[in-house]
């Protein structure tokens, strides 16, 4: 078993390691949203289309529930 860290070492070495981040400058932060945002649009058509192709084939097999 691995021996307990105390509170404040823990809290030095978040410290350390939050140093240690790169944050993104503005424009790759831009670049990051608009590649998100693209892809989130493109999987919202294909889980569309999809939902629409199935209901249709789901209502050409069984019927639309109109007894006429």
């Amino acid at each position: 078993m691995a021996e307990r860290t105390s509170p404040i070492t823990f809290y030095r070495q978040i410290v350390a390691e939050l140093r240690k981040v790169v944050y993104p400058t503005q424009q790759q932060l831009v670049t990051y949203f608009i590649v998100v945002m693209v892809f989130v649009l493109v999987m919202i058509g294909i889980v569309a289309g999809l939902d629409l192709a199935f209901g249709k084939a789901v209502f050409a097999l069984f019927g639309d529930g109109s007894d006429n």
